[in-house]
């Protein structure tokens, strides 16, 4: 009994190892049969392989298969929105593939396959659907390469179909999250010339030229934006921002009069309007706003961190008022109230700060304020939030 035991555990060892053996054949009939998910496997074999991996063939077969597997998840997302992609990546592994094949050898062809220079210029939609996914995923290095590729694809020939401005607007948002500015100005225009209508390009590159003072663009911009979408609520909050930088407050505040502040629902519009607020010290109308906004789209840094700004202010305000009545002794009621407002706006300063603090642990601006918020409400959290600055400094 051992030994037929044995002798039945060294045939399953060798048929196991013959089922793993790679073979572009196995891969491509896989692929000829439209079973791209068990052709996946069989070419992933393939490209293990240290003599397969140098044929640009391999590579080609792999960039096919991962091509149309991408394919067919896209089209079942298409007719069913539940569907779950199982292979969200397979758009950047073709690409990867097919600019391998072609490294090897720029002609390598296959029956009922693209060459690779057919399939780059083709891949640029499924890349860009990628590269928006990672942004949502918060995985930016990730989206700005696969980006790049889109962009690579995408500008390789005349595109069948136009993504007016989409791929170089999510490349910049990509650039700003990973606080790389300088080339910001670049893809925002060329988002433009792309042919993209979306008023937060416009709104974006004016504040990519403010960042490098340049006046004249941000006038130009300003002007095409107001031309093309005068009642954009984001291109109208950019002009009111615009008078505020360039110190004309008068001009800002008439304009921020007209602005129907209850009717806005946008978050990234709430935000910038309790800016303005922020910027007259209209602390709050601002925080009024930023709870709103923080409503609509919660566990948001800028939201959070700003509203705690806007508590800190307002409780430094109330501070003030009840200091001068303690001073004058005309009403110590009235005293008393301010102080305990004062204390109420400091301790709902400190809770969003805190919120902002999961989001960003090593903000040292936050951590800071936070550390002056524990002094002065004598915290024993003041300790720990000192500890922690000291090793980060």
């Amino acid at each position: 009994m051992k030994r037929i035991i044995l002798i039945s555990l060294v045939l399953l060892s060798v048929a196991s190892t013959f089922a793993q053996k790679p073979s572009l054949t196995k891969a491509y009939n896989f692929f000829y049969d439209k079973d791209f998910v068990k052709a996946k496997e069989a070419i992933d074999l393939c490209v293990q392989d240290e003599k397969l991996s140098a044929k640009a063939q391999t590579w080609l077969y792999k960039g096919n298969i991962y091509y149309f597997l991408a394919n067919n998840e896209y089209s079942e997302k298409q007719k069913n929105e539940a569907y779950q992609i199982v292979y969200p990546n397979a758009p950047i592994e073709a690409y990867d593939a097919f600019m391998k094949s072609k490294e090897i050898n720029s002609n390598a062809e296959a029956m009922d396959m693209f060459t690779a220079k057919d399939a780059l210029k083709q891949l640029y939609p499924f890349l860009l659907v990628r590269g928006s996914e990672q942004l949502v995923e918060k995985d930016y290095a990730g989206a700005k390469s696969t980006l790049q590729k889109a962009m690579t694809s995408y500008e390789m020939d005349t595109p069948k179909f136009p993504m007016n401005g989409d791929i170089y607007l999510y490349y910049a948002y990509a650039l700003e999250y990973l606080g790389e500015k300088e080339h910001l100005q670049e893809f925002y225009n060329k988002a433009l010339e792309d042919g993209s209508t979306n008023p937060y390009v416009y709104v974006r590159l004016i504040e990519a030229y403010k960042a490098t003072n340049d006046r004249a663009n941000v006038e130009k911009v300003l002007h095409t934006a107001k031309s093309k979408a005068p009642n954009e609520m984001s291109v109208r909050l950019a002009e009111i921002d615009y008078y505020y930088w360039i110190n004309d407050s008068v001009k800002a505040k008439s304009l921020l009069q007209n602005i129907p502040v209850n009717s806005i629902t946008n978050p990234d519009d709430l935000m910038n309007l309790a800016n303005s607020f922020i910027r007259d010290k209209n602390y709050e109308e601002a925080a009024r706003l930023l709870e709103k906004a923080n409503r609509l789209s919660p566990n948001n840094f800028v939201v959070l961190y700003n509203l705690g700004v806007c508590k800190y202010n307002i409780s430094e305000e109330l501070f003030n008022h009840y200091n001068d009545l303690a001073v004058s002794k005309t009403n110590d009621a009235q005293a008393q109230s301010f102080k305990t407002q004062s204390e109420q706006m400091l301790a709902e300063s400190a809770q969003y700060f805190e919120q902002a603090r999961i989001l960003e642990p090593n903000d040292l601006s936050l951590l800071n304020t936070l550390r002056a918020i524990y002094a002065r409400q004598q915290s024993p959290k003041y300790d720990e939030i000192d500890a922690f600055i000291k090793k980060l400094e």
